[in-house]
């Protein structure tokens, strides 16, 4: 059978379309020049390789489009797709729209600064091919500065069903590290821009779709500069789209009365130790003396 190479990399590319999991790679993709190649690379170096790879580019106004074009011809003719967006929408809308264009059993979601360890692909299929019924599968991240190698999955490799109790009170599933079936009848929710991977999850799960969890590290947010914030940085901005989220999931019948008012209950309880441990580290830094504080300069 015809082998192809899919990349400039070629220590383990020569393999058979027919060994390829049945996956598309989404990439919303916006400013991404400088990480781009990382995050492809880590899908490109996958001990089983996706079938297809979408980038997509959200109107980012600088040099992403070029580089996300760049990427795409330094590999296999259609194996990465650039999806070119006429205005900027945001994450989800740009994960929808892949979603939507994908041909492949499964999708996987990666930012495009992230990255995934070799084996993430391997062992996501092989646990779904034990237990079909799983819908959504992920597995466990860590932050690490960009370059820092992630750490080889260490025995024993377990799936753990996620149940409805732990969903309740926070996202176990972080979004690049989500495998889920392509003809799930959920979507993000485009007018939503703070837990919008919780919410959609959250449909997915209470609904009555088995979701589960690899109790391996095979993926790593990279740590930003310093001064670099993301969406994800506001902590009170995603308290409150929880507590949006929460009711939004009572009203249209995923939870229950009860369950909506004790996890309310404990979000309240979260939010004040956050706000006391805040104003705590505030005061002290207030009465530290002068000669031990930093300096400009």
């Amino acid at each position: 059978m015809k082998t192809a190479t899919i990349g400039p990399d070629t220590r383990h590319h020569h393999e058979t379309v027919a060994t390829r999991a049945p996956v598309s790679v989404v990439v919303p993709c916006y400013r991404c020049a400088a990480t781009i190649d990382e995050a492809v690379g880590s899908i490109a170096n996958q001990t089983l390789l996706p079938a297809e790879v979408l980038l997509v580019e959200d109107c980012s106004g600088d040099g992403s489009l070029a580089a996300l074009q760049r990427i795409a011809a330094a590999y296999e003719e259609g194996w990465i797709k650039v999806i070119a967006l006429a205005d900027n929408g945001g994450p989800s809308r740009a994960r929808n729209i892949a979603w939507e264009q994908a041909t492949q059993t499964y999708i996987a979601f990666l930012d495009a600064d992230d990255t995934w360890a070799p084996r993430k692909l391997e062992l996501q299929m092989a646990a779904l091919k034990a237990d079909p019924s799983i819908a959504l599968i992920a597995h466990q991240m860590v932050v690490r500065e960009r370059g820092t190698p992630i750490p080889a999955p260490q025995e024993p490799i377990q799936t753990q069903i996620i149940g409805r109790f732990r969903m309740l009170f926070h996202n176990p599933l972080p979004t690049a590290s989500v495998t889920l079936r392509r003809d799930l009848p959920f979507r993000f929710d485009e007018k939503v821009w703070f837990s919008e991977d919780y919410l959609l999850w959250s449909q997915i799960r209470f609904s009555g779709h088995r979701c589960a969890k690899i109790n391996q590290v095979l993926a790593i947010w990279n740590a930003r500069a310093p001064g670099q914030h993301g969406l994800s940085d506001d902590f009170m901005a995603v308290h409150r789209a929880r507590r949006i989220m929460r009711r939004r999931l009572l009203r249209e019948g995923y939870i229950s009365l009860p369950e909506y008012l004790f996890t309310r209950t404990v979000g309240l309880v979260a939010r004040v130790r956050r706000s006391v441990k805040a104003l705590v580290h505030k005061e002290a830094e207030y009465h530290r003396p002068q000669t031990d504080r930093p300096q400009p300069g």
